[in-house]
């Protein structure tokens, strides 16, 4: 009975989810077409008060186009306002609705996208009455232009500001939030802090162990280091098997270990004269130990 009378709910619930999605992506994909339209509106009234500009200068049309190479740079410059436009309000996972309860909404968002081509309607009013078709397009790409400074650089700021700070609310939730950023780093610094210790005391721990049990094979690897040519084989042979039990014991490390050791003996024993450090070749091959340059293996 009860699976009876949950299985239309969930259904429901289910459904009413998948409409809310739908609303979202027929959302975004208005706002980013109203984005698109806004981009090619603000671009072709940069270009348009650029060109007028340079006639009104008293430039030819083939200069104008010469110079349109060196005005690219300033068309990428004013087009990139619109990314900073799209990742500031079209990016709702910035926006948090409890700090900015104006600047999060979609309609708000919409008009943010849109302030080009309000602007542009703006500087369509003001020119009701001129006759100058030069001028009347003029007044519109100023408003434009004139209209997107003011709203982006000046008034969504502000907003922003000021809803972040006015409302209690909004005040007691950023509080909150980034005492709770603060004190997540701090615990992921902690635990990074804690993690390094254990694992820079494992490795003292070991090394210390591995002293003591490596001792021996140091002496006998550090004898080897200065067999002559005719036994080179052999003490080849033994160096490996000395390698891979110090492989089987601490891995790459233990390896490393074993063969400053055994340099360190071999330069006592030879009152610190020049050695050639054939462990590092004996050894190529064993688990991941592998031979360094030429100029590494000569030691002094």
């Amino acid at each position: 009975m009860t699976s009876f009378f949950t299985l239309p709910i969930l259904r429901s619930l289910s459904e009413e989810v998948k409409i809310m999605k739908e609303t979202g992506m027929t959302v975004h994909r208005t706002l980013k077409s109203i984005h698109l339209a806004s981009t090619a509106w603000f671009v072709l009234c940069v270009g348009y008060i650029l060109v007028f500009t340079l006639r009104q200068a008293g430039f030819q049309w083939w200069i104008i186009f010469s110079l349109s190479g060196h005005s690219t740079l300033l068309v990428l410059l004013l087009v990139s306002l619109y990314p900073f436009a799209l990742f500031r309000s079209v990016g709702r996972s910035q926006k948090i609705e409890i700090e900015h309860p104006l600047t999060s909404t979609n309609y708000y968002t919409a008009f943010y996208v849109a302030v080009p081509i309000l602007g542009g309607l703006a500087g369509c009013v003001g020119m009701i009455g001129l006759s100058a078709i030069k001028q009347f397009l003029l007044g519109i790409a100023l408003g434009t232009l004139v209209t997107t400074f003011l709203v982006w650089v000046i008034v969504d700021p502000v907003t922003g500001l000021l809803e972040a700070l006015l409302p209690a609310s909004s005040r007691k939730h950023r509080a909150k939030r980034l005492a709770e950023a603060k004190a997540e780093r701090e615990k992921k610094q902690k635990d990074r802090e804690r993690f390094l210790a254990e694992v820079m005391a494992k490795e003292e721990s070991d090394r210390l162990r591995w002293q003591k049990t490596l001792k021996p094979e140091a002496e006998k690897l550090a004898g080897l280091l200065t067999t002559n040519i005719v036994d080179f084989r052999e003490a080849e042979r033994e160096a490996v098997d000395i390698g891979v039990k110090a492989w089987q014991i601490g891995g790459l490390v233990c390896m490393r270990q074993l063969r400053d050791m055994a340099i360190d003996i071999c330069r006592q024993n030879n009152q610190n004269k020049t050695i050639v450090d054939y462990i590092t070749s004996w050894w190529d091959g064993i688990g991941s130990w592998r031979t360094p340059s030429l100029k590494e293996m000569m030691n002094f």
